[in-house]
């Protein structure tokens, strides 16, 4: 955890910034696997943990504005759980961690509401997940699927416009994510070998994560299946010849994502053709990162990428015609039909819950929704205290390319004869993460392998 101070002023910013009613933070529960008492591993909401750092489930907290009072409403484990669980903090020692002095049991915070509804505005965050939704309905005496209390936007826009400029300390956790992330993806070039199953490495990966005394900040990918994005299968047996798309980040013990993508060559050694869309993806990268300032909206950066990708591509055959004229009728998005980045701090996608138009887009830039533009997570204006992720890729994806194809979308501008002998070649995803400094930016955590000849002696290293 932060300090007391570190809470207790985050608290107040936010009061200023709502100006007045009630503020409900709902904490989470346990989540159920199969059974009641066989629970998912426990992890507090993020808007939660920014404003009260209590990793504990069965919390709920009301910040009165108008009076100046902030309660935190929970109860403390009955005498019988102490053979179940080890010694936990009871309430008003939690409280006083966090500078709260009011502190109530659980079943009160019904009656407060009850005592303020209808006098006095009511601020609630949106809601995903079901538990949530359901305390939300009790409390409010509605139905969990009734939309005439909706989420408050003034409440939103404010966790978002603090959640959003990372300060030192938020900073230093989120490198010591990267820094164990680090240690997990020189790993895997070293253990990963022809004949082994992606499982194997995973398991490896992911204990070794554990013995950082550490956790995965979202579900691990890594396949060499490279052109399916988000790829959540472990099955496939590595051979000679495969490229491994790793995409995997540590949380820091305040709860603080990492999130890199490495992409190397199972045996070790790339081949010519893998070296040449290599190159490419690492030079859209650096161009990238080299436009990033503030001031400069998110969604250039991004279609920058996009053309040197096709500039790229013209070199080796695959696209004809004027890149710059490709990018105009989209046509990167055959390739990289993904988003080149995304805000990241409490949350891998940071934020994603309370709305990505809110996150990533303002009045001045709006969501594209084209394919592959859709899918852009960040477009508006960068600003000095941002964190964010670079990853562009190239991925050869039959499926679309026949789906394209067949429709005769981008038949100017696409040999597609050409690109039918990259059908097995997979993808290629290289990622960064980086803070929005007042000059550019600068990359958070150690320099992880990266350039062709780093990831080949890396791969050697045993």
């Amino acid at each position: 955890m932060f300090s007391q101070k570190t809470y207790n002023e985050r608290r107040s910013r936010l009061k200023r910034e709502v100006g007045s009613g009630l503020i409900l933070l709902l904490g989470l529960e346990e989540s159920p696997i199969n059974f009641a008492h066989n629970t998912y591993p426990f992890r507090q909401d993020s808007s939660f943990l920014y404003f009260f750092g209590l990793n504990r489930p069965g919390l709920n907290t009301i910040i009165d504005i108008d009076e100046n009072r902030e309660i935190l409403f929970g109860d403390d484990l009955n005498e019988e759980s102490v053979i179940w669980t080890v010694p936990q903090q009871n309430l008003s020692a939690l409280g006083e961690q966090v500078g709260i002095e009011d502190c109530r049991k659980l079943d009160c915070l019904e009656d407060y509401l009850k005592d303020h509804l209808g006098k006095r505005i009511l601020h609630f965050l949106p809601t995903f997940r079901h538990d949530q939704k359901a305390t939300l309905s009790r409390l409010l005496n509605t139905q969990t699927n009734n939309d005439s209390l909706p989420a408050s936007e003034t409440l939103t826009r404010a966790v978002i416009n603090q959640r959003s400029y990372k300060t030192e300390e938020e900073i230093a956790e989120i490198e010591k994510a990267i820094m164990v992330s680090n240690v997990i993806h020189t790993s895997a070039m070293k253990i990963s070998r022809p004949k082994m199953f992606e499982y194997e490495a995973v398991g490896l990966l992911e204990g070794m994560n554990k013995s950082l005394n550490s956790r995965p900040s979202f579900q691990t990918i890594f396949t060499v299946h490279g052109e399916i994005l988000h790829n959540p299968s472990y099955d496939n047996q590595m051979k000679a010849g495969d490229l491994v798309v790793h995409d995997s980040g540590a949380e820091s013990p305040n709860h603080y994502a990492g999130d890199i993508t490495r992409t190397f060559p199972v045996n070790g050694k790339f081949t010519d053709k893998q070296r040449e869309v290599y190159t490419i993806v690492l030079h859209a990268l650096e161009v990238a990162m080299n436009a990033v300032k503030p001031g400069v909206e998110f969604r250039s950066i991004h279609r920058l990428a996009g053309k040197v990708i096709l500039e790229g591509l013209a070199n080796l055959g695959i696209i004809k015609g004027n890149p710059e004229e490709a990018v105009e009728a989209d046509i990167h998005t055959l390739f990289f039909p993904c988003g080149l980045g995304h805000m990241m701090g409490l949350d891998v996608h940071d934020m994603e819950s309370l709305g990505e138009d809110y996150v990533g887009y303002n009045d001045l830039v709006r969501r594209n929704p084209n394919f592959g533009w859709r899918n852009l997570r960040l477009g508006k204006a960068l600003e000095s205290g941002n964190v964010i992720t670079i990853e562009p890729g190239i991925y050869f994806n039959p499926r679309l390319t026949e789906l394209w194809k067949s429709a005769g979308k981008g038949k100017d501008f696409v040999n597609y004869s050409a690109l039918e002998s990259y059908f097995d070649f997979g993808g290629i995803r290289i990622e960064d993460d980086i803070l929005v400094a007042d000059q550019g930016y600068r990359l958070l955590g150690p320099a992880i392998p990266k350039t062709i000849d780093e990831i080949e002696e890396t791969c050697r290293t045993e």
